[in-house]
C-alpha cells in the first residue's frame, strides 16, 4: 500500500512560497488562492495548499465572494479539504465579516462618496438581492449607525419614507445617506432609483433631516447620485 505525503508549501521553491512572499513585501502582494493556501498550510499527495486555493476560488465561478456563505461541508466536498481545513477556511472568512462590522462601530466621518463606498462595499457588493440601507449621520458628518430598510427590488411601496425616517429621527440623526447595491454589478442608477431620492429629498426637507446622498453599490464600482444628478437634491 501506497502510503500519501502533504506537499508543504516549505517544499515549494523559495520564490514561491507564499509567507516568504508576504515576509519581504507584505500581505497585499499575494494573490488569493496563496492567502488560501496559507491558511490551508498543507496540501495533498499531488496538490500544493495554493492549488488547493485556486481550486475553492473556482467553487460557483464567484472567486473570493463564494467564501462569504458557503458551509463546511460544501468546503469538504472539494478534494484536499476535511473538517480541519473547512474549520479554518471558515474561521478566516468569519473573522473577516466580523472586523468589517467592528469598523463601522468605530465613529467614521463621511467626506465624500469614496468615504461610503470603502465602509460598505465589501458588504454589499457580492449580496445577490437588493438591501437598501441608511447610514445616520450627525452634525460632523460622524457615522451614528447604519440602518437596514428593506430587502428586494427597490419601489416605492418597501421604501417608504416613514421606515426610513423613524430611525433617524429616534437616534436624532441630523442627515442621512441613502445606500442600496445592485446585484448584477452595474451601479447605473434606475428611474425608480431616482423617483425614490427624490421622494426622499422632499420628505427629509419637511422633517429637517438632510438626504445628503444616495450611493449605489456595482462590484467594486459605485455610483453617487448626487454627483451624477445634482438637481435631485435641490429643494
Amino acid at each position: 500500500m501506497t502510503s500519501e505525503y502533504s506537499v508543504t508549501i516549505k517544499q515549494m521553491p523559495e520564490t514561491e512560497r507564499p509567507r516568504e512572499k508576504m515576509l519581504l513585501e507584505g500581505p497585499q502582494t499575494l494573490s488569493n488562492a496563496e492567502l488560501i493556501g496559507i491558511i490551508l498550510s498543507s496540501g495533498t499527495h499531488n496538490q500544493t495548499a495554493v492549488d488547493i486555493g485556486k481550486t475553492v476560488l473556482c467553487q460557483n465561478r464567484e472567486g473570493l465572494a463564494y467564501l462569504r456563505n458557503c458551509t463546511m461541508q460544501e468546503l469538504m466536498s472539494i478534494k484536499g479539504i476535511g473538517p480541519a481545513k473547512a474549520a479554518q477556511i471558515i474561521a478566516a472568512a468569519e473573522l473577516g465579516k466580523r472586523m468589517a462590522i467592528n469598523g463601522r462601530n468605530i465613529r467614521y466621518r463621511i467626506k465624500s462618496p469614496e468615504d461610503i463606498s470603502r465602509l460598505v462595499m465589501e458588504e454589499l457588493r457580492y449580496l445577490n438581492k437588493e438591501v437598501f440601507k441608511i447610514i445616520l449621520l450627525n452634525t460632523k458628518n460622524e457615522v451614528i449607525n447604519i440602518e437596514n430598510i428593506s430587502v428586494g427590488s427597490l419601489n416605492a411601496s418597501i421604501v417608504h419614507p416613514r421606515e426610513v425616517f423613524l430611525p433617524a429621527i429616534r437616534k436624532s440623526s441630523s442627515s442621512i445617506i441613502l445606500l442600496h447595491n445592485h446585484p448584477s454589478g452595474d451601479p447605473t442608477p434606475s428611474r425608480e432609483d431616482k423617483n425614490i431620492t427624490q421622494r426622499l429629498v422632499e420628505s427629509g426637507t419637511l422633517l429637517g433631516i438632510s438626504v445628503l446622498d444616495h450611493i449605489i453599490i456595482g462590484d467594486n464600482i459605485y455610483t453617487s447620485l448626487r454627483e451624477s444628478d445634482e438637481d435631485l437634491f435641490i429643494q
